[in-house]
């Protein structure tokens, strides 16, 4: 069955067909293929899935996988890059062909009879229900490291892989690892090297990731995206867990200064992996915050609502660390082509979602996300929320303070779906407000266990907004119980600083530990106003 609007088109140069059983009759066709905009013809850069009848999977030689240096085998696996018309060589039988372009179409299925046939031509036209860039808003991946890829494989995946996806702009990182680093292939890029590399549909950014753990893999400091850097800021790995050498010094703190003092960005990794996301937070430090980068640990409650409940503007970003292994991405406002430090200016502004499938529309009283609404007395505000996605993403939800105060349940459009809300909402107090769609299960938090769809990758789906503000008679939100809680986990976490960690000197042990003690005076002098 075909599941677009409009005709797949077919067309065969071949000899008269062989009868059956001629020994004559081709084993393989050549096939002229390519994915266009069912509405303009345009071609369109996408993915493609080719399988035999019996469902069997046909390898594709032109084209790179786009599970392409993913070792767990999983449904990106099955996935072809496709990014411009090509001549593929498949078997000459008949075939399922399946096709996407990024998270904005809907997925074409067909099947194609080449029993016989030499040559052929194959247009899939794609059914466009979104348009990212139309609507002013620009996808980006923030987190993104390449290894074990020669560097023809990995200037090949780079030109492709973000094209096909829809992204339109991607940070790689520089990160250091004690011996095996070495395959590191993106260590070998340099920003004029990116710049190279970038066209229209793409561009470039670079990085480092600066981090520290308590053995190879162990929960020490943290990691964190150090961005938009004119340079490479050292140490780059710190501590013997991954230097093999050294102390358990400096803290990233000192980095992140370096950083910021140099015009880069900050974005702390891995949701709430590592110790100094807490202080660096309440002093202001960090610029954003990623999640599911690389790792399911830390849900949205653990992770943002805490620091926006005591008053932190915390923007929303995301990335995928090794490989770009999932649809996730952050979009951010823009209302023209903007480089990738104008991207990161509006990312740190706050005016971004993310996603790894369903994209969002938000505003309260006609403000888009990272605004801040002043109200001189309680009344109620008008809420606009909208998701739509390929997948069924079952509803969308409005989260007040971390709770969710109002849903709307998804409907099917075609081969795509759809929710809505347009909401009154009566705000008596400080808050803040975002939309989501329902988040995946989480291991540290047993009230997210609800199931949720996969996207085409296997990836679980997830969509969040940043939040918009609401700030009361000149007041925002700070709740006092998750302050002092997170206090106490300040406390907690230098108390096994202390048990784990190795100093050469007492200045270097004095230094780590300041991180930590002017965070938790900050916060215990606002516990006190």
């Amino acid at each position: 069955m075909n599941r677009c609007l409009v005709p797949l088109v077919v067309c065969a140069v071949l000899s008269p067909a062989p009868v059956r059983g001629d020994p004559k009759a081709a084993a393989t066709s050549a096939l002229d293929i390519e994915l266009v905009d069912g509405r303009t013809a345009q071609t369109l850069p996408g993915i493609v899935q080719l399988r035999r009848d019996d469902g069997q999977k046909v390898e594709i030689a032109e084209l790179a996988n786009r599970g392409q240096g993913i070792e767990a085998i999983g449904p990106i696996h099955d996935w072809w890059v496709l990014p411009k018309r090509t001549t593929i060589a498949v078997p000459a039988v008949p075939l399922v062909v399946k096709a996407v372009a990024g998270l904005e179409t809907e997925l074409a299925e067909s099947r194609i009879d080449l029993t016989g046939k030499a040559q052929a031509t194959l247009s899939v036209p794609l059914v466009r229900f979104h348009e990212a860039r139309a609507s002013g808003y620009i996808a980006g991946n923030t987190h993104l490291h390449l290894m074990k890829l020669s560097r023809q494989q990995a200037d090949r995946y780079l030109k492709e892989v973000p094209l096909v996806d829809g992204l339109d702009i991607v940070f790689l990182s520089y990160l250091e690892r004690a011996i095996a680093d070495l395959e590191y292939t993106s260590n070998k890029y340099t920003p004029r090297d990116l710049a190279a590399l970038a066209h229209s549909h793409v561009r470039f950014g670079h990085g480092e990731e600066h981090r520290h753990n308590f053995g190879t893999h162990n929960e020490g400091y943290g990691h964190i995206l150090l961005l938009d850097i004119p340079y490479i800021i050292q140490p780059v790995s710190i501590g013997p867990g991954i230097t093999r050498a050294g102390p358990d010094a400096p803290p990233l703190q000192e980095g992140i200064d370096k950083a910021r003092t140099a015009g880069g960005k900050v974005i702390w990794a891995h949701n709430l992996f590592g110790f100094e996301d807490i202080p660096n937070w309440i002093t202001g430090r960090v610029h954003a915050n990623n999640i599911f980068d690389g790792s399911a640990r830390g849900s949205f409650k653990n992770t943002y609502y805490r620091y926006l409940n005591i008053g932190l503007s915390v923007p929303f970003s995301t990335g995928t660390d090794w490989f770009i292994y999932d649809f996730s991405r952050v979009y951010v406002m823009a209302d023209r082509p903007i480089t990738p430090t104008e991207w990161l200016d509006r990312l740190a502004a706050g005016k971004s979602y993310i996603t790894n499938g369903p994209l969002l529309e938000f505003t309260v009283e006609r403000q888009p996300v990272g605004s801040t609404i002043e109200l001189a007395k309680p009344r109620q505000v008008a809420i606009h929320g909208r998701a739509i996605g390929r997948t069924d993403f079952k509803r969308i939800e409005l989260v007040r303070g971390g709770r969710v105060v109002r849903a709307a349940a998804s409907r099917r459009e075609g081969e795509h779906f759809v929710a809505e809300m347009d909401e009154r909402l009566a705000i008596d107090a400080p808050a803040w407000l975002a939309l989501r769609t329902p988040p995946p299960p989480v291991q540290d938090d047993p009230e997210l266990q609800e199931p949720v769809a996969n996207n085409e990758f296997g990836g679980r789906l997830f969509a969040h907004t940043s939040p918009i503000y609401v700030r009361m008679a000149g007041r925002g939100v700070f709740d006092p119980q998750i302050a002092a809680g997170l206090v106490a986990e300040m406390k907690a976490d230098v108390e096994k600083i202390k048990a784990q960690a190795v100093f050469d000197n007492a200045e270097q042990r004095k230094r780590v530990m300041h991180v930590y003690e002017e965070a938790i005076e900050t916060l215990e002098k606002r516990l006190r106003e």
